[in-house]
């Protein structure tokens, strides 16, 4: 008997054999490919010292226990409102969270916008594994190292911008090889889902869930952790994009927002910065652990000095990695929790990811 092998089968084995089995290529409801990476089920005692021997909540959806996730290769980029993994490309900005969300969803079932549980369970592995990855955050090259470069895809002035998905070297994926995920550090910023604040409280899903209904402004169906971004200091009514001062801290109550005008349209004014290892904690308050898991909060002083920035007041949902000029803040705990889910930059992009249902 003759096999007669498609084109799609030839890539898809091509992708395959390349990365030993780690990558390869799903095609959508609209029959186009994408790049994926296997992410295995492990546990949070395999990520982080003294915690439970059960699966990282990233490996959890609708209560069932899963085998594995697949997480974009490359920040994405859209085609016909729908969104692609692929390397070479100048990935999709000026997009706001909520079409992140659609060019993710309108895939087909099982695809979504790539979740914070997702990013923390890279991440944290990650930091385990000593692969904590460099990336486009210093206008084409690295901060740290300088020698390592992406292709161009756009100018800063007369400097290098964004560059191409996937063009930098192999320690700019999670796991420091070819068949890692890419361009988690700098490059451009990633929505993500499944975190969101409410005038400072924090907001969760449950586990994976990550066909939690959304709606402006609540949270209903979501997790509430009880826990608050409260600042150090107070803050003021000042109606200009600065930093109040102090730093955020994680608090049971929020008794210093960071700007006290009327908050109703989520304001870009006050705002409070820290490095992510350094977030601490309001005296005599105890951080639940779920929020370590889900790189809301540090598991230790060594998180690679990636940076916080939290607004307290409105509703913000979260960016993550840093962008092409952040520099030493940039990283895969990078956080900010500064922006309503409206806004909408040349630095901001994101990546889909799937979960057999």
């Amino acid at each position: 008997m003759t096999f007669v092998l498609s084109v799609k089968d030839t890539y898809r084995q091509a992708v395959e054999a390349a990365t030993d089995g780690k990558n390869t290529v799903m095609y959508d409801a609209k029959g186009n490919p994408s790049i994926m990476v296997c992410i295995p089920r492990f546990n949070l005692s395999d990520v982080i010292t003294g915690a439970p021997n059960t699966p990282h909540p990233a490996f959890i959806v609708n209560g069932v226990v899963i085998s594995e996730i697949w997480i974009s290769k490359f920040q994405n980029i859209v085609q016909d409102n729908l969104a692609y993994s692929l390397p070479g490309q100048d990935p999709k900005t000026y997009v706001t969270y909520d079409q992140a969300k659609s060019y993710c969803t309108a895939k087909g079932p099982g695809w979504h916008l790539m979740t914070n549980a997702e990013w923390a369970a890279l991440a944290l592995w990650a930091k385990k594994n000593g692969t904590m990855p460099r990336g486009n955050n210093q206008f084409g090259s690295d901060v740290s190292a300088p020698y390592e470069h992406g292709r161009e895809a756009s100018k800063d002035g007369n400097r290098t911008g964004r560059i191409l998905t996937g063009s930098g070297p192999a320690s700019w994926s999670h796991d420091g090889t070819n068949a890692g995920v890419f361009d988690l550090n700098g490059n451009v910023w990633e929505w993500v889902d499944g975190l969101k604040l409410l005038d400072g409280k924090i907001y969760v899903h449950q586990d994976n869930n990550f066909g939690t209904a959304e709606s402006t402004g609540k949270a209903d169906g979501w997790v509430d952790t009880g826990v608050y971004f409260d600042n150090s200091t107070a803050g003021d009514a000042t109606t200009t994009d600065h930093d109040v001062g102090g730093d955020p801290i994680l608090s049971d109550s929020r008794t210093n927002p960071m700007y006290t005008g009327n908050a109703s349209s989520n304001p870009y004014y006050g705002y409070s910065y820290t490095t992510f290892e350094t977030l601490a904690a309001k005296s005599g308050f105890s951080v639940p652990d779920l929020l370590k898991y889900l790189a809301v909060a540090p598991v230790d002083a060594n998180h690679g000095g990636d940076g916080l920035w939290i607004r307290n007041y409105g509703e913000r949902l979260p960016i993550r990695g840093g962008n092409w000029s952040s520099g030493s803040n940039a990283g895969v705990f990078y956080l900010s929790l500064n922006n309503p889910r409206s806004s909408a930059d040349s630095n901001v992009g994101f990546r889909s990811a799937y979960v057999a249902l």
